[in-house]
């Protein structure tokens, strides 16, 4: 049985009073009306030049970071108001410290001070009842009160009949403002910014961050969705007319057991996006395909000049695909897929295909060696195309080989297969969101993916081959 948060005996009292004197930040007062206070809530007191500039850095990646999401998603999008609305506040806080820099804001942010006697009392709550000027009151507190969590944490409170309506809680991670369930914890609606300079904001469980939020911070890019105890599950994607689609295919939709089949490219309406992915019966065009062209070094797709002349016949971009393997040089498999592709000026950049085992990555020498091959294959066939190939890898593959391929990451679109209901957490280029999709015009199963952007997005592209 958990114990219920106390404050008995009183060094416990000295303490929590001695704390809250020295601390101003557990309950502050309005910053000037100059100054937004959201922004006054992040901003570091006293700074000196170099952390001013490196404040100025880190800020500037964070709204970088901010930038790309808010490129790549619009209002149909859950949260997009959420993060606008933060966005606006980096900001404001890069232009404030840029003034400080410039020196044409005093170094520190003054509160101004109020007279002992003219400051609401504050409470020291206990378990039965509370402090407060001198007194110990038997029964439920209304009003600010200060108390310790079950961790010894110190926690600042609005009270209401011993219900905390709203509270502050600073430790050494950071600090969260919001809701509270009666031991303290974080439960409900809440933000929490932490020293390392991230921000989250959205709903909390038990102390740990759980449902919809999201996270900016300058070392990584905005996390927007679902949260399950403290862990990020991904951004749960609306699948609107406005999002752009494409399927990929090869002889496995020509050729299913012992019986062939053309594809009616007039015909072409992806009609469902797989049992994770509810429509809601919308219907979507086919905005672009790839199709397989070669494997190794001595597979050929057979449909694979024909297909190609169909889809570019009925407007459709076409791009070409090579599965990669780990039995012939990369060297030999670029020159094999260039030889034998057409490949035009304006089709869309080609890809490489890699899929092998953890055990056939091991067979080889492991990750890097598997990484080193990627790599050459990459060049070469930029170098002979003009054209920067697409990655197509899983979300395991990233973040089991790649955490330290930062180079392919920047240099290369990649294109993920992720088969659940949330969208990868990389940045990417397509998304390949389920192998059973159906698309009248085309007998069975189908990959359908999923641009990541809007029209403006995939028209800049089809312009430049390379997503931004």
């Amino acid at each position: 049985m958990r114990r219920k948060a106390n404050i008995a005996t009183i060094a416990d009292i000295i303490v929590i009073i001695a704390v809250t004197l020295l601390n101003p930040m557990l309950f502050p007062q309005m910053p000037p009306p100059s100054i937004p206070d959201k922004v006054v809530k992040h901003y570091r007191m006293q700074l000196t030049p170099d952390s001013i500039q490196n404040a100025i850095a880190l800020t500037e990646k964070e709204i970088d970071e901010m930038s790309y999401y808010l490129r790549l998603h619009n209002v149909m999008d859950d949260g997009y108001n959420l993060v606008a609305e933060y966005n606006t506040t980096l900001q404001q806080r890069l232009q404030l410290l840029k003034n400080q820099q410039a020196g044409t804001v005093s170094k520190t942010i003054r509160r101004e001070r109020i007279a002992a006697k003219d400051r609401p009392m504050t409470a020291v709550k206990t378990q039965q009842g509370h402090w407060k000027a001198g007194r110990y009151y038997i029964g439920p507190l209304k009003g600010e009160g200060i108390s310790r969590d079950e961790d010894g944490r110190i926690v600042c409170a609005l009270w209401d009949a011993d219900t905390i309506v709203k509270a502050r809680r600073i430790d050494s991670l950071g600090v969260y403002n919001g809701q509270m369930n009666s031991f303290m914890e974080a439960y409900g609606e809440g933000t929490f910014d932490s020293n390392d300079g991230s921000h989250y904001e959205g709903m909390w469980q038990s102390g740990k961050r759980h449902g919809f939020g999201f996270e900016s911070s300058p070392n990584h890019q905005v996390r927007v969705g679902q949260w399950k105890k403290g862990k990020f599950l991904g951004e749960k994607l609306r699948y609107t007319a406005e999002r752009i689609y494409g399927i990929d295919i090869s002889r496995h939709q020509h050729d299913i057991g012992n019986k062939h089949y053309g594809i009616n490219w007039h015909q072409l309406r992806i009609t469902s996006l797989g049992r994770k992915h509810n429509t809601e019966g919308l219907t979507y065009p086919v905005s672009f395909v790839y199709i397989k062209s070669t494997e190794g070094t001595t597979i050929r797709n057979r449909y694979f000049l024909k297909d190609y002349m169909d889809a570019h016949k009925q407007g459709i971009h076409v791009g070409a695909y090579h599965f990669f393997s780990l039995k012939t040089s990369a060297f030999d498999q670029a020159n094999y897929f260039v030889n034998h592709t057409l490949i035009r000026e304006s089709d869309f950049p080609p890809v490489l295909d890699v899929e092998p085992s953890d055990a056939q990555i091991e067979q080889i020498g492991g990750g890097e060696v598997l990484l080193k091959r990627v790599r050459q294959w990459l060049e070469l066939v930029e170098r002979r195309t003009g054209k920067r190939p697409i990655l197509y890898i899983n979300q395991m593959f990233v973040n089991k080989y790649m955490v330290n391929a930062d180079d392919i990451k920047q240099r290369y679109n990649v294109w993920i297969a992720r088969y659940g209901e949330y969208k990868p957490d990389v940045k990417l280029v397509y998304w390949q969101l389920t192998p059973e999709g159906r698309v009248d015009g085309i007998t069975g199963p189908v990959d359908i993916n999923v641009f990541n952007g809007f029209q403006g997005q995939f028209e800049e592209f089809c312009r430049t081959g390379f997503h931004k």
